[in-house]
Formats: C-alpha cells, sequence, structure tokens
C-alpha cells in the first residue's frame, strides 16, 4: 500500500501538529509530547481524559471537546501512550474537581493509565477510572470474550463529557460510566487487514473474496474467516450476535453507532446501516440515536463495526444529544 509518511519514528509528531494546526481554535498541543487539550481547561467541572496509540482517528484527539474530552493523550501507531506523560496531562488540567481516565480495556492501556492514576492519588490528587470492554469477539476455537475496548468508547466519551458539563462529581461520573459501559456491545468485521505501518506488522491475511468476523481494533485476528457475503447478510450475523448479549426485555430502546474502521466508502457504511435499521425494525428495536462514518479507525483497514448501546434512562440520550464542538463527532 502506498503510504504518504515522511518518518516511521515521527508519525505522532507530525499527525499531532497536523491536527494541532488545522484546528488550532479549539487544541493546545504541547509539542514532543503526546498531550492534546481544551483551548482552556474550566475549573467548575471534573477533567476527563483518554487516550491511546495513532492510527485510530480521529480518536482520540477528535473527541477534545465541550459535553467530551478536556484532554486526549495519544501514544505512537497502536500503543498507548506512557504512564509519565498521562500523569504529566492530569497535572496540568488538574482543577481540583478531579480527574476522570477512560480506559480502553486493553493489557498496555490499563498498564499505563493505572500507573499514572496511582501516582497522581499518591501525588494527593482525586483520579478514577472507568474501563471500556464493549467488544463481543470471542477468542479462535473457544468461546471466552475478548471484552476489548473499540468503538463503542466514542458513547462513553460522548455521555460523560456532556454529563461532566452538566456538573456530575467524580464519584457519579464513574458510577454512570459503570451503568452505561455494561450496556454498550460492538461487533467488528473486516474486508482487508490492517496495513502495516511503522514497526507494526500485518497480523492475518485474506484472499480478495474473504472476510473475517471479529477483528481488533490494532489489526489482530478475528475468529471466523468466511467468503465474502452481502451487506444484508453480515448486518444479520453483527445484529444477531450482539442483540444475544442483551436481555430481550431491556433492548426496547437503542443507540446504534456504525463505524468505519479506516478504509471503507461512506456508500458502503450507507448500505450497510440501512440493512441494520431494516433488521432492527423487525425486531422492534427502536432506534432513538444513530451514527454513521469514521470514529474509531484501524488503520486503513477496510471494514466496519457495529455498536448497540440499550437506553436505560433517558437522560443518556440527552447527553448524546447535547451539542459539541469536537471535530470527531461528525
Amino acid at each position: 500500500m502506498k503510504q504518504l509518511i515522511n518518518s516511521n519514528r515521527q508519525i505522532r509528531q507530525q499527525l499531532l501538529a497536523g491536527l494541532a494546526y488545522t484546528y488550532n481554535d479549539k487544541l493546545n498541543w504541547q509539542t514532543k509530547t503526546g498531550i492534546v487539550t481544551k483551548k482552556s481547561i474550566t475549573d467548575n467541572k471534573v477533567v476527563l481524559i483518554s487516550g491511546g496509540g495513532c492510527g485510530h482517528e480521529p480518536a482520540h484527539v477528535g473527541y477534545i471537546g465541550e459535553n467530551m474530552l478536556d484532554c486526549a493523550i495519544m501514544g505512537a501507531i497502536f500503543e498507548p501512550p506512557a504512564s509519565a506523560e498521562i500523569l504529566q496531562a492530569i497535572e496540568q488540567t488538574y482543577n481540583g474537581c478531579g480527574t476522570l481516565l477512560i480506559i480502553k480495556n486493553f493489557e498496555k492501556d490499563l498498564a499505563s493509565f493505572l500507573e499514572a492514576e496511582r501516582l497522581a492519588i499518591a501525588k494527593g490528587l482525586s483520579v478514577a477510572h472507568v474501563i471500556v470492554d464493549d467488544d463481543c469477539s470471542i477468542e479462535s476455537g473457544t468461546f471466552k470474550k475478548r471484552r476489548r475496548g473499540v468503538a463503542g468508547t466514542v458513547f462513553v466519551h460522548k455521555i460523560l463529557g456532556a454529563a461532566a458539563s452538566e456538573g456530575k462529581s467524580l464519584d457519579e461520573l464513574q458510577a454512570l460510566g459503570e451503568q452505561v459501559i455494561p450496556l454498550i456491545k460492538t461487533l467488528g468485521v473486516a474486508f482487508s487487514p490492517a496495513s502495516p505501518i511503522g514497526i507494526i506488522p500485518q497480523q492475518y491475511e485474506l484472499a480478495e473474496d474473504e472476510m473475517y468476523f471479529g477483528i481488533g481494533i490494532h489489526g489482530e485476528p478475528g475468529y471466523r474467516i468466511e467468503t465474502m457475503q452481502s451487506s444484508e447478510r453480515i448486518a444479520i450475523e453483527l445484529v444477531n450476535k450482539l442483540k444475544q448479549q442483551y436481555d430481550r426485555k431491556t433492548l426496547k430502546q437503542a443507540a446504534v453507532l456504525v463505524n468505519g474502521l479506516g478504509g471503507l466508502p461512506l456508500l458502503e457504511l450507507g448500505i450497510f446501516m440501512n440493512d441494520v435499521q431494516q433488521l432492527l425494525d423487525i425486531e422492534d428495536i427502536e432506534v432513538v440515536y444513530k451514527r454513521m462514518g469514521n470514529f474509531l479507525t484501524a488503520y486503513n483497514t477496510n471494514g466496519l463495526s457495529l455498536t448497540l448501546l440499550t437506553i436505560k434512562e433517558e437522560k443518556w440520550l440527552e447527553y448524546l444529544n447535547a451539542p459539541t464542538d469536537a471535530f470527531g463527532w461528525k
């Protein structure tokens, strides 16, 4: 694959320089780091911080804005930021109201963010976290769920971000996150693997007529390779598997996210969304909120993911609909 990259060692810095230049009315970037913040951090609300590796654009910097994140820390391609940078971000944005870390459930991400939290608490700062584990993929050959943090993370950014702007305390935000996260379910499918970039190799092969269910956002293999099917057939597989994750009595109203993984045209995402909508109508599941586009990608993967969130409280819908100027929330 042709790549518009100058230097593998400078990917993070050059990416953030480009984003900070483009959105300089919204973002402050601390050069030579992966730390990006809102233009100004207010002193009357809990600070929300998230982050992860490059290669998931517009995540995570794209979700800095009103009613969303206050800060994102970016690591190298598919690698979380170092705990030292996360601690630096916590200290520099701290306003006395507390800091909530939104962490995706990957071993390296947990290690970096939780170590930073531990060090910040040791310095007397009030810091808590929630862990997003929406991926319903299973390990190949087993029934063990992987529980990775994937595209559903953006729903967490939006709901908790709006709740923080409303003035909820650190404890209240953590409790809200722990209510919302178990009700978010995601599954992905790839039609070609994530392109190798930097030192990250391609992790699996697919023939021209094959697709892979259950792939990860770092190019990880999934749980089943099949011959390529129609959008309708893929929608049936993903909707049925996600539906099974819920008590059917609770899945009455849902938020839906059709997320492109970086290499799929909007034309095909639109066709897939139409198929999902028809299936949910048949199931008598009312879709009260929906979004479609590239929200949390896997560097140029030709594929998509589907996320469902059952809306348990009307307030959650208000938080999803709260306006934001975050450039990734289009």
